[in-house]
């Protein structure tokens, strides 16, 4: 590893440990040359996916990209960033079980959707309304209302909101 203050690529490994649900392994890492010390991240190389978008053009799917949309969505909401990691780490995950080569950015919005969905309501809506191109203030409502027909559905939803 380059040391990211003095660009050496000598340096020591001071700790290992497995993180982000086991799929990464941290490095504390020291530069031998300036005695800087700096964080790694070890992940599996995973087969690249292409993300097929809606005009038909494909792209590699780009984890930062993910989470930056997960980043906007939740701007300003109480959500940790360990939380989002883990999402976009789960909406990768799924996204690899399923799809071999390419993926419609469709599935891949859906997910998103679905998780943001558990992680912080108004983060999804928030998220839905760029992903799905709202245009006037009556699509917001209609999906502000289906969130609501949704939580009532769901029995854990509905014991959090008559406490």
């Amino acid at each position: 590893m380059r040391c990211v203050q003095c660009g050496s690529l000598k340096d020591k490994v001071l700790d290992s440990r497995s993180s982000k649900d086991g799929t990464a392994i941290r490095r504390r890492r020291e530069c031998l040359r300036c005695n800087y010390r700096y964080t790694t991240y070890e992940q599996i190389e995973r087969t690249e996916l292409r993300v097929v978008k809606r005009d038909g053009t494909r792209e590699a799917l780009n984890r930062e990209k993910l989470m930056s949309g997960l980043l906007k969505a939740c701007e300003k909401r109480p959500v940790p960033m360990d939380r989002l990691d883990r999402a976009v780490e789960e909406v990768l995950t799924d996204l690899h079980k399923d799809h071999v080569n390419e993926v419609p950015s469709s599935i891949i919005g859906g997910k998103v959707m679905d998780k943001l969905y558990q992680i912080d309501p108004v983060a999804y809506v928030r998220y839905a309304s760029v992903y799905r191109q709202f245009e006037d203030v009556n699509e917001f409502i209609q999906e502000i209302q289906s969130l609501s027909r949704r939580a009532a559905r769901d029995p854990l939803q509905r014991r959090l909101f008559k406490d």
